[in-house]
């Protein structure tokens, strides 16, 4: 896969996500608490859910991508969750071993998620969509910004 596919940004995006949750543990485990660094961390998870759903999604979500991309929304629905949950620690406190189950819990979520997301969905980012939207997810990838307020489909569920 080429470093300039879409496929590979998204990718590059979990790593990103990944790691600034491993940091959050690191530094949590060192006796520190990172509260920026993890809020920043769920803002790039919730904004990357976002363009999925709103952006990869809809055009690739007929046809045989459909069963995986309705198992990707459920899942960001968990994950979502979680985030919440991460959310409420933090602001009620920080009980350290809340916070690091927690963040143990989100990251077997986005191991399990994306050993499906990525060698299924992804692909079709580089070869399902037309030039305008693989233009327009391209464009979000780089500078854009998750409406205030949005949440994913399946955030009560």
């Amino acid at each position: 896969m080429s470093e300039g596919t879409l496929s590979a940004a998204l990718e590059r995006e979990h790593m990103q996500i990944d790691a600034g949750i491993g940091d959050f543990l690191e530094k949590l485990d060192s006796g520190t608490l990172d509260a920026d660094g993890i809020t920043t961390t769920l803002t790039t998870l919730r904004r990357h859910i976002y363009l999925e759903e709103q952006l990869l999604f809809p055009p690739i979500s007929k046809g045989t991508h459909m069963m995986a991309v309705f198992g990707m929304i459920r899942g960001h629905g968990e994950i979502w969750r979680t985030m919440g949950t991460l959310d409420a620690l933090l602001g009620d406190g920080a009980d350290r071993d809340s916070l690091r189950s927690q963040c143990l819990r989100l990251q077997e979520l986005l191991v399990d998620h994306n050993k499906v997301e990525e060698p299924v969905v992804y692909p079709a980012a580089d070869t399902g969509l037309s030039t305008e939207q693989a233009a327009e997810l391209s464009e979000f990838l780089a500078h854009g910004r998750m409406p205030e307020g949005w949440t994913c489909a399946k955030a009560a569920a």
